[in-house]
């Protein structure tokens, strides 16, 4: 993480995956690690700085195509930019999948 001040829910910076540049807001910081061992240091911190690494939830405003980096690598990367600079970079653990057809806080394709 390198941003001049702290990270907290409800920041909304632009993430790039493989080719798409999408903003996406954070959701959630589960948990702050520390940086060489990878082991939980804080639960639910209320923010991060620079320097830290940490699990969060992110929530694309618009659809994006992404895979977990243990299933497909290069869709699995990505980094996020604030201020036309890389303030961060890592991989997706896990994806919440939406059926095809369902926009994100949508009716789903229903009428």
């Amino acid at each position: 993480l390198d941003h001049p001040g702290s990270i907290m829910v409800g920041y909304a910076p632009i993430l790039d995956c493989h080719t798409a540049h999408i903003c996406c807001q954070f959701k959630e910081i589960s948990a702050k690690l520390d940086p060489r061992t990878g082991e939980v240091v804080q639960e639910n911190p209320r923010h991060v700085r620079k320097g830290d690494a940490c699990l969060v939830t992110l929530k694309p405003t618009k659809p994006l195509c992404v895979e977990a980096f243990s299933e497909f690598p290069p869709l699995g990367r990505f980094a996020v930019r604030d201020m036309h600079r890389t303030v961060a970079v890592g991989i997706v653990m896990a994806v919440n999948k939406n059926h095809a057809g369902d926009p994100i806080g949508g009716k789903g394709g229903r009428k």
